[in-house]
């Protein structure tokens, strides 16, 4: 009782293109659910790429982050010491460290050749409270024994201030 239909025209052409038999829907199935299987597989396993890599990006940034913090924080360190040592307070200081002392009224020269104001000389320097670097090298018998000038002595040696943060 299940007889196939007849088909007719077109429909009967198409028909005979296909060779006769009745197992041509499942050869035809395999290959298809294969190249889904694959194409799912692939897709998958590109994912779990993409997953890794941006994971990857993820925590290059945040290391990347971490170091531009501490970059960061390392230049307001040196610009506060920059500003420290550039306050005209400390320029003073350490001028008057180094022997150095106000200058005097100072006289300018006109275009003509004539001098304008009057100038006076700078008042006597103090003794310096730190050597300068090559009275720190010269040996101690460099001093004249007899005038009773001392040499160099480690009181006066200079010291290091360290940045913070190093």
């Amino acid at each position: 009782m299940s007889r196939k239909p007849e088909l007719k025209g077109r429909a009967a052409r198409l028909a005979n293109l296909f060779p006769p038999g009745s197992g041509r829907g499942q050869a035809a199935r395999a290959p298809f659910v294969l190249l889904v299987v694959v194409l799912l597989g692939g897709g998958l396993i590109g994912l779990l790429v993409l997953n890794s890599a941006l994971s990857e990006g993820s925590f290059q940034l945040d290391d990347l982050k971490e170091q531009t913090k501490e970059l960061t924080d390392e230049e307001q360190a040196l610009q506060r010491d920059i500003d420290a040592y550039s306050a005209p307070r400390a320029l003073e200081r350490r001028a008057r460290e180094l022997g150095m002392v106000p200058g005097g009224d100072p006289a300018f020269l006109a275009p003509d050749g004539t001098v304008k104001g009057s100038p006076s000389p700078a008042p006597a320097p103090a003794t310096p409270l730190v050597l300068a670097p090559e009275a720190l090298t010269a040996p101690p018998s460099a001093a004249s024994p007899g005038t009773g000038t001392p040499g160099p002595t480690p009181a006066a040696t200079p010291t290091s201030t360290p940045t913070p943060g190093r």
